[in-house]
Order: structure tokens, then sequence, then C-alpha cells
């Protein structure tokens, strides 16, 4: 079920305690995706965020999602170390909705020049768009995380790299994102980006089990970052989103 952030103007699908699993733009707005010429460490890259958001006449609220790259892949306890700051920060901004985190968010770790600390790459934002005729949307990054009906999380093939297996895992991943879908509402021909984050061959299986899938949104291309998800033994992660206008700044 979608909820309201009535400060932001989207709604978000509810997930996780660091971030949610989609947001969507409500009635009016859409979201607007910007993505940084040049990397900043997360807290130097919110003061951006505040400024910008401020040159744009909108409020801290209007921030619905969050793309990160840090340095390496995190332990699991170092994930919950990181997230229990950036959530904290998100507090400060008030942007909780009754103690949930709406925002969306990917957070990789490049292979190939990496920054030396958990950087900000880009973020969305709500902006007023009386004239445009959809709603527009970005669901978080997903890994090969099953989840089972007693709530217990499984990577699929854990510490599997063979070709069979990531072919598991990409499936995996796209049933999530079909999933993330239906809870925003929207399907695959709305979609306006696709990404892929692994460093494994994604080439055997990406006519029928991606572009096939995709369906309209396959003519739009598929962006693979070269790069490893930002927990160790998770080896493969996707992205979507659905945008009217993005900025380079």
């Amino acid at each position: 079920m979608l909820v309201n952030h009535p400060g932001g103007n989207y709604l978000f699908a509810p997930g996780g305690e660091a971030f949610s699993d989609g947001v969507i733009s409500a009635p009016g707005y859409e979201i607007v995706r910007v993505t940084l010429k040049e990397l900043l460490p997360w807290r130097q890259g919110f003061d951006l965020i505040d400024a910008f958001l401020k040159e744009q006449g909108r409020p801290r609220q209007a921030l619905c999602a969050i793309e990160l790259r840090c340095a390496r892949p995190f332990t699991a306890e170092g994930f919950s170390e990181f997230n229990q700051g950036y959530r904290s920060l998100v507090a400060d901004w008030q942007i909780l909705v009754d103690g949930v985190n709406p925002m969306a968010r990917t957070n990789v770790a490049p292979v190939v020049g990496p920054p030396t600390e958990t950087s900000l790459f880009g973020f969305a934002f709500t902006a007023p768009a009386p004239g445009l005729q959809r709603s527009t949307f970005v669901a978080a990054g997903a890994g090969e995380i099953t989840v089972s009906p007693e709530g217990e999380s499984t990577i699929v093939r854990r510490g599997d790299t063979s070709a069979e297996a990531i072919r598991e895992k990409n499936a995996a991943v796209m049933q999530i994102l079909d999933q993330r879908l239906v809870d925003l509402e929207k399907d695959w021909s709305q979609v306006t980006g696709v990404t892929v984050y692994t460093v494994f061959d994604i080439h055997p299986f990406i006519e029928e089990e991606i572009h096939s899938r995709m369906g309209p949104a396959s003519l739009r291309g598929l962006q693979w970052h070269y790069a490893r998800p930002p927990v160790v033994d998770i080896d493969y992660e996707m992205d979507l989103r659905g945008h009217a206008r993005e900025i380079y700044l």
C-alpha cells in the first residue's frame, strides 16, 4: 500500500529501515533526477542538495531518492552502522513519516575508480509539473535477496558466481522489480531507465531474461555499471525509474 508523504508531494512503498522500496509523484508534481558530475562525500552531498532545493524553492521534504557510491562492499555490520548514521541525518531533515524512511535509495561499490568514502552520485526531488499528464517514479535498488513468509531473508545462491547462479540471481531481482512496479501502480511500459550493477557477465541472459521482460522499456536500452552491491556476498543489483526530466549538476 502506498503511503503519502504529506510535505514531500510524493507517495512511497514502505521498505526496510534505511530506505523505501520506491516513490511516485503526487498529482501535479514530478520526480526529477539529478546526477552529479563529480562525486561528493555523502554528508557534503546533502549540503549540496540542501542548497539546490533552496534554489528550486523546494523544501527538504521534496528529496525523495538518493544514489550513493561506496568505497567497497560493507560487511552486514558495517552496512547497519552506516545506515544508522544515514537515517539519523534523514531524521534531522524531518523527512521521516511516522518513523519510516520514505526515500528510495541505491548504494553500490564501483570497481574502477571507487571513492575513498561513501559519496553522493545523484538524487531525486519533487517539483511542480501542472502540465504533466503522468506520474513519475523511482524504484530502489534490489539485490538477490528473497524473504520467506516468516520474514527470513536469504541470499540467492550465496557464494556461487557460476553462470547458472548469476542467471538465477538476475531472475530473483527481476521478480522483485516486477513487484515494486506493482506496488507503485506502474508497469514496464512506463519505465524510462533500468540499471544493472554487477561485475559478472549478463550477456548469456540479457535478451531472454532482461530485455524480453522489460517490454517497451527495452527500446530505451539497459545501463550496466561495473560495480558491486553494497554488502559482501550480494553479487547482483538492479534499479529502475520513470522520469520526464533529468538534470546534470
